[in-house]
């Protein structure tokens, strides 16, 4: 059931409390990320060129390291079994504060940084969801923190979670079963969108696996009684999950691509696989759910004479929403307000527009922060399993030109020019001011953790909805 937003009197005083803050000197770490802004804008270009995808972001991920050592933090790199994935910490004790920092990008989608479609042939992949200006962005953040840290003489820890693979490999999911959250008091997070939002938000629980199905070739004309196909297999098992969708609660996402089916008509193919994705808002309705799937797999193997292997590649709680984090983090989103254009950013925005639908109403967007609300966001996400480890919430900058889809090559172009730039020195600006505010407020902290409870209940028991199979660190090979 969704509960209802934060009581109006909270968010008052979190905003009076916002304001107060700012006149105690939080205008440095804001001046510190503006003037460091064309650094960190080079460190995302840097990341945008490479496009490196999940588990192989190797460059990428040493770029992040490299500036978070030179800033004074101490690193731990490899952690949870994943070569690329990394701890960064400056200060003792608590409250740990704790920023995400994602850098894996998208295979089969190119872009240059132009308005107008231009594939890149370097390259294979893009960052059409923007994670080169999420790791960053929290880094620049994080090097913030600490700066006020030190400068103000507070007690507390800031770590940042260098974490791959979130699209499709669930790197987060990894780092969560190996304990590294469970000392964490808060959680801050962003995204890059086409829009600026700080709202209480959940999202769908995720989980995929690969379908293999081994067959007997055989000549399909000359001996076609002799074989067993693991292309009909294959296409039993869509066609059955899809009669399946008529009888899915409403709020159900099915999907799937076949990988393998063969190489020649004429050729009974012995070796098929199709690749599926599972979501529902809620995890044990999920869980249900693919049990039906997996069982349609097996019928699918034995109407086919075929035999079936299966391989889960990852698995995503829903977010948990935290009302009380969100609210300070809307305070202080508010306060730096929205991305403003240069005239070459608002032709660059104008040509781009021209490739999308229903664009222009949106135009000048950008400058504006949305109301505070509920949000149901439709997509998946590793966050999700973090949030329920730790009071977390999440927030989205204009990086993009509003109107631009996630996962498109107009994300690409955007996200690779000054544009993209901007909204990330918003977030990094949003997420600083609100790590210094907690630090100083414990009152928040513990209603924010009392509310985490609420939600989670006092007697959750995390089971991470990929079991215990190794990080897949081979899936995008």
């Amino acid at each position: 059931m969704q509960r209802p937003l934060i009581a109006f009197s909270l968010l008052f005083a979190t905003l009076l409390a916002g304001s107060a803050r700012g006149a105690e000197g939080d205008d440095a770490m804001l001046a510190y990320l503006d003037d460091a802004a064309g650094r960190y804008g080079s460190l995302a270009r840097a990341i945008w060129e490479k496009a490196e995808v999940g588990y192989q972001e190797y460059d990428s991920s040493g770029l992040l390291q490299d500036a978070l050592v030179e800033s004074g933090f101490s690193v731990a790199t490899g952690v949870a079994d994943i070569p690329t994935a990394f701890i960064a910490s400056y200060g003792e004790g608590g409250p740990v504060i704790a920023l995400l920092a994602e850098f894996d990008a998208l295979p089969g989608i190119t872009q240059t940084d132009s308005p107008q479609r231009e594939p890149r042939d370097d390259v294979n992949a893009g960052h059409a969801c923007g994670h080169h200006l999420f790791g960053a962005g929290s880094v620049a953040a994080a090097v913030a923190i600490k700066q006020w840290l030190e400068k103000n003489s507070v007690p507390g820890t800031v770590r940042l979670y260098g974490t791959p693979a979130e699209e499709g490999g669930s790197g987060k999911v990894y780092m969560v079963r190996a304990g590294l959250f469970d000392d964490v008091d808060a959680v801050l997070s962003w995204h890059p969108s086409d829009r600026n939002a700080a709202n209480p938000a959940t999202s769908l629980a995720n989980k995929s696996a690969k379908f293999r199905y081994r067959g007997i070739s055989s000549h399909a004309a000359v001996a076609p009684e002799r074989g067993r196909s693991s292309l009909d297999a294959v296409e039993a098992m869509n066609y059955m999950v899809n009669m399946m969708r008529e009888h899915v609660p409403q709020e159900t996402r099915i999907h799937y691509v076949i990988t393998r089916g063969g190489s020649a008509p004429n050729v009974v193919p012995d070796d098929a696989e199709v690749f599926y994705y599972l979501r529902h808002p809620r995890r044990d309705v999920l869980e249900g759910l693919w049990d039906r799937v997996m069982d349609v797999a097996e019928a699918a193997a034995l109407g086919t004479g075929t035999e079936l292997e299966y391989e889960v590649i990852h698995g995503n709680f829903n977010k948990l929403p935290n009302e009380t984090l969100s609210a300070i983090m809307h305070a202080n989103l508010v306060r730096v307000g929205g991305v403003q254009y240069s005239e070459e950013e608002a032709d660059f925005a104008r040509r781009l527009r021209d490739s999308l639908e229903d664009a222009e109403a949106l135009a000048g967007s950008e400058s504006r922060v949305d109301p505070m609300q509920f949000e149901q966001g439709m997509g998946s996400t590793d966050v999700g399993d973090v949030s329920w480890m730790a009071p977390t919430t999440e927030m989205r900058a204009a990086t993009w030109v509003p109107g631009t889809a996630p996962h498109s090559w107009q994300a690409i172009a955007s996200g690779g020019t000054s544009i993209g730039t901007k909204g990330m020195l918003v977030a990094a600006k949003t997420l600083a001011l609100t790590a210094a505010e907690l630090y100083e407020s414990p009152e928040a902290l513990s209603a924010a953790r009392n509310e985490f409870v609420d939600r989670r209940g006092e007697d959750f028991d995390y089971t991470p909805l990929l079991g215990d199979r190794d990080p897949p660190l081979d899936y995008r090979k």
